[in-house]
Parts: C-alpha cells; structure tokens; sequence
C-alpha cells in the first residue's frame, strides 16, 4: 500500500536505505551542496533511510547536523583554492566495516574525490549498486588554474571513475551529449527544481535597494555565484560597463565569496561586494535586483539562472545548461551564443535600452517560466531512478514526475537508460 506526500507523490511502503557520498552539504554554499541537501531531504520525506558520508568541516564545529538523515563525518584535507572545503580521505576499511553491518540498497556518490574512489571500489567489492552525479566540470576549470596541461587527465580520472557506475545523472541534455560523446557510458537526465516560495518578486526590498544607492527607478545590476576566475567575472563587468552607458546610475551587486573578492573589491572600489548570502537574505537580494548577468561557461546547471528568474529578474547569460532549458530570447530574458562576449555586452545594452516597462515584464515572464518546476518533481523522479537500479530495471517510469522531468529538459525520453 502506498500513500502520498503534501505535493500528491506516492510514498513507498517499503523504505530503502541510501547511502550518499559527496566532499560538500550545507552550510557550505554551493549549487551542488544545495542540490543534494534538496534531494535528500526530499527522499526522507518520501521514507528512504538516508546516510551521508562526507569530510568534516570546520562548519561542524558549531553545525549539529540533525533530523532523519544520519551524517558520517570522515576525516579530510583542505582542497587548494576552494577556502573552506575540504576533500575526504579514502576510508576503505571503515566503508567495509560499515557497510558489511549496516548494507545500502545502493550508494550514490556525488564527488569524484579519493573518498568517492573509495567508496565506488568498496561498493563493487561488496555488490551494491552504484549510482553518480557529475556536477562539476573540473575539466573545464584547469585553463582557468594554470594547469591545462592536466585537463587530459583529469577527464580521463572523470570517464574512468563514472563508467564503474550503474549511471552518471546530469542536469541537462548538452551535458549528456557532451559526457556521451567523450565516452561516458549510462548518462542519464536528472533536471534541477527552484524553490519558488523562497525566491519571489515579492521580497523586494526599497530598504536594501537604498543602501546600494539605488532609487526605486534606477536599475540594480546582480551577480550571485563564487568569486573566481572560472566564473568568468571580466565577462560580467565588460556588460555592467556596456549598461552603464545606457543607464548612468546603474549599480553593480556581487554576491558570493572566493579566491577574486579581494582583488575585486580594490579594482573596483564603486561596486557593491556583499559577500555570501543564504536563504531569506539571498532571496531578498536577488529580488531588490533588476537585472542578472551570468557569463560563466563552466557550468554544469547554474542554479542561480533559475533563482534568478525566479525571482522576477531579467537575465542575461550564455545559452546552455539552464538559460538554454530556460531562457527564450528576448521573452523571458537574454540567451546569447556561446563564448560570444561581444554579443553578451550588446544584449545587456539592449536590454536596459528600453521603456522600464519592458525590463519588469520580461522579469515578470521569467517567474512564471520556473514557476511549474519544484523540488520535489526532481525528488520523485530521483527516487525512481534509484529504485529501478535496485531492482535492475532498465526501463524509465513514465510517472507524471518523470513526465514533468521531461519536459522540463525539453525531451520526452531524458529517463531512458540501459545498464
């Protein structure tokens, strides 16, 4: 017998254990760490036994991690250039030890670090099944470091550890064109929910917009996301620049921490650098906004696209990951080809080049683009694709769930998967 949840979404009665394996979870901020506490939270809800294994933070000091959903703290090292994560050490006999007493229907590993090796190599050994989630493309990061020449190996490292499992879940259908194309094996679509309730237009806030400097008709201009040079934050004042000469009393918002903020804040001493914002402060500094420039093109996803939209911004940004799933060109924001900075620039000019009345609309679109599109739609398609892996089907669920999925990532077969 099945009952439901608060959404309407069928609750098994016979609840699996899941073990989840991954380098990050809140309070860390990140889209990945926010993307698996939404998942696992869903599936607790739904009745799955969930464990986490991750490295402990300097946040567990002072975080006591509470609720259905047990946390095991490993010990770790500080991963170089990202201050305050920590990658885990590959525990190999205390995941045996573990798991021999306490067997997973199946583990999940969303980090492909030396503690997700050893998790994938223990799970083999003891033939549970694996799943994995690639939500970083660390390939892609390395010009950006100085170290092109490893991004051959680190795509081989990437290929080798993904195709050892039962399927790889990515965001996107270009991300698993991308993945299959360079040899990954199994890559199935899982899309990505916004929390609709939490990001609105309606925590705009005149009190904050004040403090920036900004009358209720001049335009704040935001970006949300990590301080580094992978987010290609030269693209995003090259655009805020082409704003200004529009919209002269135009004010450039960052929002986020990293490795650039210092450098930053001396370059450009007029901006406004807010620092890392969570939850209701961050819903309410992104609805303050008016504008949203996203020029990354390390994306896996980019929640902050859809966050954005969300609430009511009008957004510009490259088109793929989200803005290609999300963005109509010049109806719900601005999707400009890819790489291409020039074209970025002109459409963030043209953007701002109109009546007011355009730019509030264009927002206005946006929301109720993302609107359809919660967790727990992704949670319930989730929880199938773990479950037809226990049970070995290959075949996907045609739920309403999965249907929204689909739709969502613009194909009527993103759940197909063979084993």
């Amino acid at each position: 017998m099945k009952t439901t949840d608060m959404h309407g979404i069928p609750v098994p009665s016979n609840p699996s254990r899941l073990c989840l394996v991954t380098e990050t979870w809140p309070p860390e901020i990140n889209g990945v760490a926010m993307t698996l506490s939404r998942l696992m939270a869903g599936l607790s809800a739904m009745g799955w036994q969930v464990t986490i294994v991750r490295p402990r933070q300097k946040s567990d000091r002072s975080v006591d991690p509470s609720g259905d959903i047990e946390h095991w703290l490993v010990p770790g090292l500080p991963i170089p250039g990202y201050q305050g994560l920590r990658f885990g050490l590959p525990m190999l006999e205390k995941l045996r030890k573990s798991w021999r007493k306490h067997r997973p229907d199946l583990v999940h590993i969303a980090t492909e670090g030396p503690l997700g090796w050893a998790a994938l190599k223990m799970a083999r050994l003891l033939d549970i099944p694996v799943t994995s989630s690639f939500h970083t493309n660390f390939h892609r990061y390395c010009k950006h470091y100085h170290v092109s020449w490893l991004r051959g190996l680190v795509m081989q490292h990437l290929r080798g550890f993904h195709n050892q499992t039962c399927m790889t879940m990515v965001p996107n259908k270009l991300q698993q064109a991308i993945l299959q194309e360079d040899g990954y094996k199994n890559v199935v679509v899982l899309g990505r929910g916004v929390d609709t309730e939490l990001f609105s237009p309606a925590r705009r806030n005149q009190q904050l917009r004040n403090l920036w400097g900004l009358r209720s008709s001049e335009i704040g201009v935001l970006h949300v996301g990590r301080m580094a040079s992978e987010k290609n934050l030269t693209g995003v004042i090259q655009a805020y620049e082409a704003i200004r000469r529009i919209q002269p009393t135009a004010r450039m918002i960052w929002v986020g921490d990293g490795p650039q903020l210092k450098k930053m804040r001396r370059q450009y001493p007029e901006h406004i650098f807010c620092g890392s914002k969570t939850g209701l402060e961050l819903a309410v500094h992104y609805a303050s906004a008016d504008v949203f420039l996203f020029a990354s093109m390390t994306e896996t996803f980019g929640n902050v696209v859809t966050e954005a939209m969300a609430s009511g911004l009008a957004v510009v940004a490259y088109d793929y990951a989200a803005a290609n799933l999300f963005i109509k060109n010049e109806v719900n924001g601005m999707s400009v080809p890819f790489a291409d900075q020039a074209y970025f620039c002109e459409a963030a000019e043209k953007l701002v080049s109109g009546h007011p009345h355009q730019l509030r609309q264009l927002g206005a679109v946006a929301r109720l683009t993302v609107e359809p599109f919660g967790w727990h739609i992704i949670t319930a398609a989730f929880d199938r694709m773990l479950r037809d892996t226990i049970s070995g089907r290959a075949s996907a669920d045609h739920s309403p769930a999965a249907s929204a999925v689909a739709e969502m990532n613009n194909s009527s077969n993103c759940h197909k998967y063979s084993k």
